[in-house]
């Protein structure tokens, strides 16, 4: 292999890490989840295609968007100082650039292959996530993960909306279940970060507000979330496979933050947080599979 084309995969993984793969790949998760949901078969294969290609399009622009506003901030933090940006291997013009494009042919795809009412719930998301949380609430208060929660909670509504051109009550219940997860998933890491986002300058609860508050808000957040989740079951989304799942895994959570309460370590902070994306993945897996079971 030349060195020309090793350049080539370098810096394609530069514009690669600006999406933030993992996070969107959840994305993509939870709304292709609503997608099969939404109606009693299968969804029709190029809208789900479609919508699939077009919404994780638009989440990686935001992502890029992200990484673009918060460079300085990235800057000063271990786990993100390694980012395109801070590290100086791509330039913000590029940066913005590489997010246009993304998130014009994920616009387009939508909108002339999907549906309206998906393009403007995408473009709302999009906003919220790149402008109001990133810009506006994300230095401003400690509980920005909460309210801006309310963006990383839109994909299984989005994904809903793609196959049915409907946002309906069930809906709306998958992203309930998901703007409750975040705060304890997002504290969790904050926990075993509060150094990272002490130098940062960020207000995060852990910060401004000490670890043991902090805790107990993990906890009280994982009781609602458990309650959240017998909500499909309430209003007859699934049946015994699901909330037998929902109780087992969110039991296991609940004990998790229990102990993280009791008896803080840094250890126990990374499980909890390693369990948290694992949890909402299995948490949805098992609302497919009773919904195809019923």
């Amino acid at each position: 292999m030349n060195d020309f084309t090793l350049t080539q995969s370098s810096i394609l993984k530069q514009y690669m890490a600006l999406t933030k793969p993992r996070v969107v790949m959840l994305i993509t998760f939870c709304a292709v989840i609503g997608m099969f949901l939404s109606i009693p078969g299968w969804p029709p294969l190029m809208p789900l295609l479609n919508a699939t290609i077009g919404i994780t399009l638009v989440a990686g622009a935001a992502a890029a968007v992200n990484c673009l506003v918060e460079q300085h901030i990235d800057a000063k933090m271990a786990r993100t100082a390694w980012r395109p940006l801070p590290s100086g291997t791509l330039t913000p013009l590029q940066t913005l650039v590489f997010s246009g494009i993304l998130g014009g042919i994920g616009t387009f795809l939508l909108y002339a292959f999907v549906n309206p009412l998906t393009t403007w719930l995408t473009l709302a998301t999009f906003v919220g996530y790149a402008i109001i949380y990133t810009v506006i609430l994300k230095p401003l208060t400690p509980q920005n993960i909460v309210i801006g929660g309310a963006s990383g909670a839109m994909p299984p509504v989005l994904g809903w909306a793609a196959i049915t051109g409907q946002a309906p009550i069930e809906a709306w219940i998958l992203f309930l279940i998901i703007f409750v997860w975040t705060p304890p998933h997002f504290w969790a890491l904050a926990l075993y970060r509060t150094d990272d986002y002490a130098r940062s300058g960020l207000p995060m609860l852990p910060v401004t507000h000490g670890g043991e508050f902090t805790r107990l808000h993990i906890l009280l957040y994982t009781l609602l979330l458990v309650a959240t989740t017998l909500l499909p079951t309430l209003v007859g989304m699934s049946g015994v496979v699901y909330l037998v799942s929902a109780l087992a895994l969110g039991g296991y959570f609940l004990w998790l933050t229990w102990l993280l309460y009791r008896n803080y370590s840094e250890q126990l902070a990374r499980k909890t947080f390693k369990y948290s994306i694992n949890y909402l993945a299995l948490l949805f897996a098992a609302l497919l599979v009773d919904h195809y079971l019923i």
